[in-house]
């Protein structure tokens, strides 16, 4: 699986980028995005084709679908194109995103939860599929081993967990960025369980050890489309 088909110009603009915005704080998390709602969906168009295939590797027999950090949807146009009788459950902290997202498939078996989904409660032996699209690198491997833990037991039998995202090309993306993401966090001082806006993806290995830790018995990388990679990991 290529991640990256240039590291070396990607790395090269990464630490680019990081000294340029070095004195640069980090934004809540849900602020962050309400203040870009009118451009959200232009700026993450870059992932249409991510979207179509993310789609198409939601199992046929699927009606029960939990979206994490769904936002204004734009993976679900394609799931409710593909199954127009999908009953999905969207869980965001943006209000803004969601109400766009009721605007677009309000006429759709569709149930929507601001709220953050690491503490939100999933239940247990619930979804057909729980889905995330560039959602959960924002956070560190032992938030993420608990979420994934959670979202393994909310997962009927044979269910699957459907993720699209930011994956890191390589240790050194990874380390950089959780090492510049925590000392913003010192220097500006963000209290402990505030969430903000800063990337600190995992490196695929890293990422599955985590998916196959909390007990899926399959994982396998599918596609990476312009920086978004997909995986599936099978209870």
């Amino acid at each position: 699986m290529i991640i990256r088909k240039n590291i070396d110009q990607h790395m090269k603009q990464l630490k680019e980028w990081l000294h340029e915005t070095r004195d640069i704080g980090l934004e809540e998390m849900s602020s962050f995005f309400s203040s870009r709602i009118d451009g959200y969906e232009e700026h993450m168009s870059l992932w249409k084709d991510a979207y179509r295939r993310f789609a198409e590797l939601l199992p046929q027999e699927c009606i029960q679908i939990l979206d994490l950090g769904c936002g204004t949807g734009l993976e679900l146009d394609e799931c409710f194109r593909r199954f127009p009788n999908l009953q999905v459950t969207g869980v965001d902290l943006c209000q803004e995103m969601l109400e766009k997202l009721c605007e677009k498939h309000g006429e759709k078996h569709l149930r929507t939860f601001c709220a953050d989904y690491l503490s939100f409660d999933m239940g247990k032996n619930r979804w057909d599929a729980v889905i995330s699209f560039e959602s959960l690198h924002h956070f560190f491997p032992e938030q993420k081993l608990g979420l994934y833990q959670k979202i393994y037991h909310s997962l009927k039998e044979k269910g699957i967990f459907l993720l699209g995202d930011y994956i890191a090309c390589c240790e050194e993306e990874e380390s950089l960025l959780q090492k510049r993401y925590l000392q913003k966090r010192e220097h500006f001082a963000i209290p402990d369980g505030q969430l903000v806006h800063f990337d600190i993806p995992l490196t695929l290995e890293h990422e599955t050890s985590l998916l196959q830790q909390a007990g899926f018995s399959k994982v396998d990388a599918m596609d990476s489309i312009e920086g978004a990679t997909i995986l599936t990991a099978a209870k």
